[in-house]
């Protein structure tokens, strides 16, 4: 984009940009959620967070905080000048990394909380599950970690 672009296109492209990305962001969380379910059996997020409240209000208020961060990572991160419309609005390099983060991030975090819990042995971390509203900050912590590891990929220089 030049200087012959109006200000309504850069305007339509931050929406567009921002928009698309939020929307990956939250595929990404809720696969994230999935994948945490996975990992560790003996905590069951998606059944136990509807069980109360205020489980599903530290769930909103997580996804809240991660969509923000990402949002956040969006308009204050680099974008394509001059790339085109379509490049500058989803960059296969930023996606990339994006990809790579949520894996390596998931995967990092879930090897370190095995191992503090094996470190800790009487801390039993899967005590979390006999309560909903334990599992309900367990996942608000998630999606925190979640959304910063994402604003360090949307805001970091390629």
């Amino acid at each position: 984009m030049g200087s012959d672009v109006a200000f309504y296109q850069i305007v339509l492209l931050w929406v567009g940009r921002t928009a698309l990305l939020a929307f990956i962001a939250s595929l990404l969380g809720w696969l994230g959620i999935m994948v945490l379910d996975a990992l560790t059996p003996g905590i069951r997020q998606r059944q136990r967070i509807g069980e109360h409240p205020v489980a599903v209000g530290l769930f909103v208020g997580g996804f809240m905080i991660m969509i923000g961060l990402v949002i956040h990572g969006v308009v204050t991160g680099p974008v394509l000048i001059g790339a085109g419309v379509l490049r500058s609005l989803v960059d296969p390099a930023r996606l990339s990394l994006i990809a790579v983060s949520f894996f390596v991030s998931l995967l990092l975090g879930i090897l370190l909380l095995h191992i503090v819990d094996r470190l800790t042995p009487r801390i039993r971390f899967c005590s979390v599950d006999a309560d909903p509203i334990a599992v309900g900050i367990y996942v608000f912590g998630y999606l925190v970690f979640f959304g910063l590891i994402l604003h360090g990929a949307l805001s970091m220089p390629l």
